[in-house]
This record gives structure tokens, C-alpha cells and sequence, in this order.
């Protein structure tokens, strides 16, 4: 019996013995671990696609500069995975309420990549003071009837902005002509891009020796609404489930001064970062509206925030 029990033991422990053999032929070294991590990623050359337009005008893709300034764009926004994911969450929240608002007025489709350009579809600030999606100077929202003041900035109002970005884009497509030149002019200005057309004896875009800004505007705005098409092409794989939603609302006219929009939003059963979160266009926690103004107060409807 001991004899057997000896024998067991000794079996055992030899099993032991290969297996740990084996487990050290198996563990992965520094140099194979290396070189299995810079196998299993690839970054690929990518195919610009033979036709491209903005706005129903096509680009010249023939054109050797103009080939490679949309590929640059191209591979730019495709391998800066974690932006290009955030813009498809964010356009299926707010490119339904942009794309009404620019076929009510007559304006391309692709308009709504500029807007996704401009800002991320967030309501950015940047450095010259422009606001909001649309990114609206002050003096333009202003002239465009938009109000702007410590207490109420219409820029924020994304239905609104896109109204004003809509009459301006019009403007601008009446006064140079196309409407790629209409989109340069929203990042340059009317005037800008008039001037350079004249200086440099050219009627195009494409012909224009640019600043870089300007320069890479459009390659942008055509970047974006390629990708956004076409997802799987570009490596962008997601749920519609993964996607941001928009919460449905229901709005309250008010055409006096509210004192305390703390105790306004509990009325409706949110606190006031709800109601900031859903009207960002409240700068302050209170409604001065000396004038009596009706303003329309976006309110989310029960249970979508627990």
C-alpha cells in the first residue's frame, strides 16, 4: 500500500513538473508580447472615394493638391477614432433638429456638417467669441435679431442659431455665387473670400491659395459627411442603442421675469441643472424680461430623468 502511495505521489509530482514546464514555454515574453500587439495593429492607407461633392458641386478630385488635402482630412478624422465616435452620438441627437430647419429655408442638406466642424456639435465659445453650434459672432446674431445679453443668449438656442446661420449661408450663396464659396465665407467672411476671388483672378474654391483654417474648411466639412455615410467603410462600428437620444420636451411660454429658476424647475419636477441642460440659452438663474418678452422654456417630459 505504501509502495502504490509512493508511487502516486511520485506521479503527481512529475504532473506537476510538466506543467509548470509547460506554463513557462506558454508565458508570453516582453519580445513576443511586443511583437503580437504591433501585429494586431494596423493602420491602413485609405481609398478617397472618385467622386465627392459639398452641396450637390462636385470637387476636383483629379487635381493632385486637391486629392491630397482630402485625403489628409480624410485619414485625419477616420484614425481619430474616439472624436469621430463622439460626432455620430451626437449627430443623431441634434441632426434632427437641424435638418428641418435648413430645408425650410432652402439650404443644402450638407450644411449640418459645418455645423459639426464649427463646434462638435457642442455649445463651444471660441477664442474671437463666437458661440453656440453654429458658432455665431455677437454682432451677427444681433443683426439677425437674435438676443444677447448677460441674461439671455439666443446663440444657445440651437433651433434659433440654425435659423440665423440659415439666412446668413443664403446671403452668402447670393453674393458669391456657389455654395462651397458660401461655406468658406462662413469661416472667412463675405468680404474675405470676395477679396481673394478678386486679387487672385479665380471664381472657385479650388483655385484659392487660402490661410490654413480657411484652407482645410471645406476638405473638412466633406471629411465629416463622408464618414458620417458611410460608418463601416471607415471602421466606426456602434449600436443605435449607443447612440445619444433626445429627451422629448414640451414647452412653457413665460412673458414676465421669473425670480428664481431653482424654484421654477421644481414646479415641473427637475432640478435647475435639468433646465439649464435643456435651455442653455438661460445665462442666468434668474429672467430679468423688463420688456415682457414671450419666451418659450423647454421642459422635459416625466421620467426621463430618475
Amino acid at each position: 500500500m505504501k509502495t502504490v502511495q509512493k508511487g502516486l505521489a511520485f506521479v503527481g509530482l512529475l504532473s506537476l513538473c510538466f506543467l509548470f514546464i509547460h506554463a513557462l514555454q506558454d508565458a508570453p515574453t516582453d519580445e513576443n508580447l511586443e511583437k503580437k500587439i504591433i501585429n494586431d495593429y494596423n493602420v491602413y492607407a485609405l481609398q478617397i472615394p472618385e467622386y465627392l461633392d459639398f452641396a450637390g458641386e462636385p470637387m476636383p478630385l483629379k487635381n493632385p493638391d486637391i486629392h491630397e488635402r482630402m485625403d489628409r482630412e480624410l485619414l485625419v478624422n477616420t484614425y481619430w477614432q474616439s472624436n469621430g465616435l463622439l460626432m455620430f452620438k451626437r449627430a443623431k441627437k441634434y441632426f434632427p433638429i437641424i435638418e428641418p430647419i435648413l430645408e425650410k429655408y432652402g439650404v443644402p442638406d450638407d450644411f449640418k456638417y459645418l455645423a459639426v466642424i464649427e463646434s462638435g456639435l457642442t455649445n463651444a465659445v471660441s477664442p474671437a467669441g463666437a458661440r453656440g453650434v453654429w458658432q455665431i459672432m455677437k454682432s451677427t446674431g444681433q443683426e439677425n435679431g437674435l438676443e444677447i445679453n448677460q441674461n439671455v443668449d439666443e446663440r444657445y438656442n440651437l433651433e434659433m442659431a440654425t435659423e440665423v446661420a440659415s439666412k446668413y449661408l443664403l446671403k452668402s450663396k447670393e453674393e458669391l455665387g456657389s455654395w462651397t464659396l458660401a461655406a468658406a465665407a462662413y469661416n472667412a467672411g463675405n468680404a474675405g473670400i470676395s477679396r481673394r476671388l478678386k486679387e487672385q483672378e479665380v471664381t472657385n474654391y479650388y483655385d484659392l491659395l487660402l490661410g490654413e483654417e480657411t484652407g482645410r474648411y471645406i476638405f473638412r466639412i466633406v471629411a465629416f459627411k463622408e464618414i458620417l455615410n458611410h460608418p463601416g467603410k471607415y471602421g466606426f462600428n456602434f449600436r443605435d442603442k449607443d447612440l445619444y437620444h433626445s429627451v422629448p420636451t414640451f414647452k412653457v411660454e413665460v412673458d414676465t421675469a421669473v425670480t428664481d429658476f431653482t424654484k421654477f424647475a421644481e414646479q415641473f419636477g427637475i432640478n435647475y441643472k435639468i433646465l439649464k441642460l435643456h435651455n442653455p440659452w438661460l445665462r442666468e438663474p434668474h429672467l430679468n424680461n423688463k420688456s415682457r418678452k414671450l419666451y418659450e422654456i423647454e421642459i422635459p417630459r416625466e421620467g426621463y430623468y430618475q
